[in-house]
């Protein structure tokens, strides 16, 4: 975690564009991550009925602590995090899309990043694993020749690198956005900072 590092404004958009294909929107719908700063497991395990209200995409979204790091079963404490406009737009598209792809409507259960493989006992669609997470970002970081370690902890990191800023370098509001147990942990997040610090200090 402490090497990896977030990526700007402008990448971002370099590999939104970068998908291609049947699940080009899929992925592109993994703007999520940089927006909310969920883990890439959290990411993973959302389901159509977490994001899909009444036919419309949630204003918040709320993950289970059972699926965050360091939940325990039966534990009724969640995260929520206010949806960014992008998120919104780009789950909007994708489930649209996912509904014409499986021809009907969307059973709430069904994972949002699904993948083609379904499930022998539900018959939904299997939610797509880490492994594959990171193979699909990876080719994108490579077709945009991204330097630095960059991997699928990097949305989170792009995401407390954001509120950082615009929480004016707070990191007990920092803390509180990301969903972790105290400031030690936050200030790990931003242990990439530590880079313009040995430049501020050459630079004196």
């Amino acid at each position: 975690m402490r090497r990896c590092r977030p990526l700007t404004d402008a990448e971002v958009s370099l590999v939104a564009k970068s998908f291609s294909g049947t699940y080009a929107k899929r992925n592109k719908a993994f703007v999520v991550g940089h927006r909310t700063g969920f883990r890439s497991s959290d990411l993973l395990s959302l389901t159509v009925g977490g994001v899909l209200r009444h036919g419309k995409i949630v204003d918040h979204l709320t993950e289970q602590r059972r699926h965050m790091k360091g939940g325990k079963a039966g534990k009724t404490s969640s995260r929520t995090v206010a949806l960014h406009p992008e998120a919104r737009a780009a789950l909007s598209v994708w489930l649209e899309t996912l509904t014409e792809m499986l021809k009907g409507t969307l059973d709430p259960m069904t994972p949002v990043f699904c993948s083609r493989v379904r499930d022998t006992a539900t018959g939904l669609r299997r939610h797509i694993s880490r492994e594959q997470a990171w193979r699909i970002l990876k080719e994108a970081f490579t077709s945009n020749e991204l330097s630095g370690k960059l991997g699928t902890h990097a949305m989170r990191k792009t995401f407390c690198n954001r509120v950082y800023d615009l929480l004016k370098y707070d990191q007990v509001k920092t803390q509180r956005a990301m969903g972790l147990a105290n400031v030690n942990s936050t200030v790990q997040y931003l242990s990439f900072r530590e880079e313009e610090i040995d430049a501020a200090i050459l630079a004196a």
